[in-house]
């Protein structure tokens, strides 16, 4: 994607159980001496795709004097965890050794750049039930209504601007008391008051690790387990990698419990209908995972197949199909096949340079600069069919054009898109909160069905300088997942969302871009602390 989103983080899970509750492999054998904390770095290198500001972990050691340990910094796994110095990295394994483990890479869909907001979080107490840390991935809408809910009890207070404090605040008075909590009452009266996309990875002094999906299951969480070695991942890939071949999906209301050193699944919610993010398969989840039994490759393909199925240019002996690396390659390659064109690698992608959907955006432009460099001897003279896998704000991909005419000299450039167009805001962990950020609003009616006309489809090539433009269709989503089109959560390419709050949080955003607002609109509907009530 030229025109990257930053997405809401990654978590992982990994607990050395009192008895096997599975056959033996080679995941489980990598475990040494019971100590799970040396296969949580490999963990989140396999989900780094999901964000790059900053990584941690925390242990659980009950022979250790501090039950809890937390690592964590800002930067990728490598930085955070100080890889690339052996000394400090075999140090920092050797304080966070321990039976249970939970992991976080993390991207600021709210909250600061900052080491304050990495995580995992870690609230310290005298009680081990009340003693946990926590990770979380995804973006809760009511945000500000909770944080005004808990700052109206006496005597509280917010250290960070961040949802995750709201859910540490209210985990902490859900297992208040002089009796350890249960944890499926905790987290069924927690579901009553989020409103959004949460995956949960919990872990407390006693031992107890919780890991648990939403009830619309917008965002993906897999497990698997192997002998006596249980593992959770937000994507499937980081769990295949090592060695576990019996991969599930955390079914949507669904959590994992470990107590007493044993594994058991509890529903925390009832079932009801899913609001699965389409752009995990889309953009942001690694290729080589599976969602929900739906490969992302699969519907990658898909995608381009459609395109092609569309596709009303006629073809010729100087077009070339060109991917924007890497994560439009699938559509990109399957495109290219029901055309009959070649597919080429016309722009070469320096993998040195972070995504720049996933980074703040003061680097955005800055990276996307030195990102990618069209090939002149591949390009020239060409008619370029170059296929994306989405567009959002835009920017980034009108400079990427101007490259490819001025540095790579072609001829024509033809923009497919394996996604409709980004027409709202997410609220539920996509960086992309305001209206006035998005490409394609201005061009859209206001009572849009999710099929470009014609007409607005040569209206957006002409602002991005381009000979066309096509789109995927919002029907064609259900195709290339392979499910109902119900399932899916379109609030970014209808405008229409799957809560409460989402459907709030977009008439705020409206009413944020009439009067010229800027910022994050779930931000700024929280009211500062000290304000009048």
């Amino acid at each position: 994607m030229s025109d990257e989103l930053n997405h809401e983080c990654g978590i992982a899970a990994l607990y050395w159980l009192d008895e096997p509750q599975g056959p033996s492999g080679p995941a489980e054998k990598a475990v040494v001496d019971g100590d799970v904390a040396p296969l949580m770095p490999g963990m989140l290198l396999d989900l780094q795709n999901r964000g790059q500001l900053a990584a941690g972990m925390s242990s659980y050691n009950k022979s250790r004097v501090q039950r809890l340990a937390t690592c964590k910094g800002v930067g990728t796994v490598t930085e955070a965890f100080r890889m690339s110095r052996p000394a400090k990295f075999a140090q920092m394994l050797s304080e966070c050794a321990g039976d249970a483990c939970i992991g976080h890479v993390r991207y600021a869909t709210c909250g600061a750049d900052d080491e304050r907001f990495a995580q995992p979080f870690e609230r310290y107490h005298g009680r081990l039930w009340k003693w946990f840390c926590f990770a979380f991935n995804g973006n809760l809408a009511n945000y500000g209504s909770l944080r005004d809910r808990i700052l109206a009890r006496q005597d509280y207070h917010f250290a960070l601007n961040a949802d995750t404090e709201v859910i540490m605040h209210s985990l902490a008075y859900r297992l208040r008391g002089d009796r350890a909590a249960r944890l499926s009452s905790v987290m069924a009266s927690l579901a009553k008051d989020l409103d959004g996309a949460y995956n949960i990875a919990f872990l407390d002094g006693m031992g107890r690790m919780v890991i648990a999906r939403d009830p619309l299951g917008f965002r993906p969480l897999s497990w698997a387990v192997q002998g006596r070695l249980f593992a959770a991942a937000s994507e499937s890939v980081a769990l295949t990698n090592m060695g576990f071949d019996n991969v599930r999906s955390v079914e949507p209301g669904q959590m994992l419990v470990v107590e007493n050193g044993k594994l058991k699944v509890e529903r925390f919610a009832k079932p009801r209908s899913k609001a699965l993010c389409f752009f995990e398969w889309v953009y942001f989840s690694n290729v080589a995972s599976e969602i929900d039994g739906r490969s992302v490759y699969l519907a990658r393909s898909r995608s381009g197949e459609i395109l092609a199925e569309m596709e009303d240019c006629q073809m010729d002996d100087s077009c070339i199909v060109v991917p924007v690396p890497d994560t439009a390659k699938a559509a990109a390659d399957a495109y290219a096949y029901r055309m009959h064109v070649p597919c080429v690698e016309g722009l070469i992608r320096n993998r040195y340079v972070g995504r720049t959907f996933i980074q703040p955006s003061q680097s955005r432009m800055r990276s996307v600069r030195g990102k990618y460099t069209p090939l002149a001897s591949v390009l020239e003279n060409k008619r370029v069919f170059l296929v994306e896998d989405s567009i959002v704000r835009s920017t980034t991909l009108k400079a990427l054009v101007g490259r490819i005419r001025q540095q790579g000299k072609a001829r024509e450039i033809h923009v497919r898109v394996a996604c409709p167009p980004i027409v709202a805001p997410c609220f539920y962990g996509i960086d992309m909160s305001t209206l006035g950020e998005l490409f394609a609003p201005p061009f859209l009616p206001n009572r849009y069905q999710g099929r470009p006309s014609a007409d607005t489809l040569a209206q957006m090539a002409k602002s991005l300088g381009v000979e066309s433009l096509r789109y995927l269709t919002v029907p064609d989503l259900a195709d290339c997942l392979k499910m109902p089109g119900s399932d899916l959560c379109t609030g970014c390419v209808m405008g229409k969302y799957p809560t409460f709050w989402g459907d709030k949080m977009m008439r705020c955003a409206r009413a944020n871009s009439n009067s010229g607002r800027q910022g994050r609109t779930y931000e700024q509907n929280a009211r500062p602390q000290g304000a009048a009530k």
